[in-house]
């Protein structure tokens, strides 16, 4: 029997009111966490781009919230100053951070190189890998010699992600942060990792899309929710205790 030792601990979200952010919630929940659902209503694409993601509603994260006894928190990561609000919610709501999962992304088309531009890139690399990156800086200057850590959401495909160049270049700007904070963090007490998932069915892959695609997985199947929550829990847990720099891929072999 393993105790992830995560009784009572705080733990942010960000994004965590739908799809992997949600699990992810939920599992930390049954782990005893006092968990804070971050949020963002959203905007409107510009005209000449396409969110390809879903933003829960505040509904949707207070429902999640209530359900799971922990509380709402609205942010957008794009803005300045952003991190310190949105720890200073968590912590006026539940008490010092013990635990950021920067599980909030954005991703947009077209991200060609055809058809890039600068304003598209900037909203990738803002939500994807500036907020996270001072997300973490906020936390190590509140944690007070606690330690304390911070799990990042990347993708499998980070390496190389032909198509969405915006995506898949700030996602692995991500992971080199995740080493960077690591090496930076690790005398303070603070551990930083990374899970990077696979193809997860969120509600975006059809049928048709699930069964070409399983054919690239060794494992024959693409991946729910819960299994990338079950990694991000693992990573938090003093079980993990001496684990840092890590980018743990949770892909059932894809993309190896």
């Amino acid at each position: 029997m393993i105790n992830p030792g995560l009784d009572g601990r705080t733990v942010l979200v960000t994004g965590g009111a739908g799809g992997i952010g949600a699990a992810i919630s939920r599992a930390f929940a049954a782990q005893g966490a006092r968990v804070a659902v971050h949020y963002f209503d959203g905007q409107a694409p510009p005209e000449d781009a396409r969110w390809e993601h879903y933003s829960p509603s505040r509904a949707d994260a207070e429902r999640l919230a209530t359900s799971i006894g922990g509380v709402a928190v609205g942010a957008d990561l794009s803005a300045p100053a952003a991190a310190s609000t949105l720890l200073d919610s968590v912590e006026r709501l539940l008490g010092p951070l013990d635990v950021i999962v920067n599980n909030a992304a954005h991703c947009e088309s077209p991200d060609t190189f055809a058809e890039l531009d600068e304003s598209g890139l900037a909203r990738h690399y803002q939500v994807n890998a500036v907020a996270p990156t001072m997300l973490i800086a906020e936390l190590a200057r509140r944690s007070a010699g606690r330690a304390v850590c911070v799990v990042n959401i990347s993708t499998d495909a980070a390496r190389a992600f032909p198509g969405q160049i915006g995506y898949g270049s700030s996602k692995a700007a991500l992971e080199a942060v995740t080493r960077a904070a690591a090496l930076d963090l690790g005398p303070q007490g603070i551990r930083v990792n990374a899970v990077a998932p696979g193809p997860v069915q969120t509600g975006w892959m059809s049928e048709e899309l699930i069964r070409d695609g399983i054919e690239t997985i060794p494992l024959r199947r693409v991946g729910d929710p819960t299994d990338i929550a079950d990694a991000v829990v693992f990573l938090a847990s003093r079980q993990a205790r001496w684990i840092t720099g890590q980018v743990l891929q949770v892909a059932g072999g894809h993309a190896l």
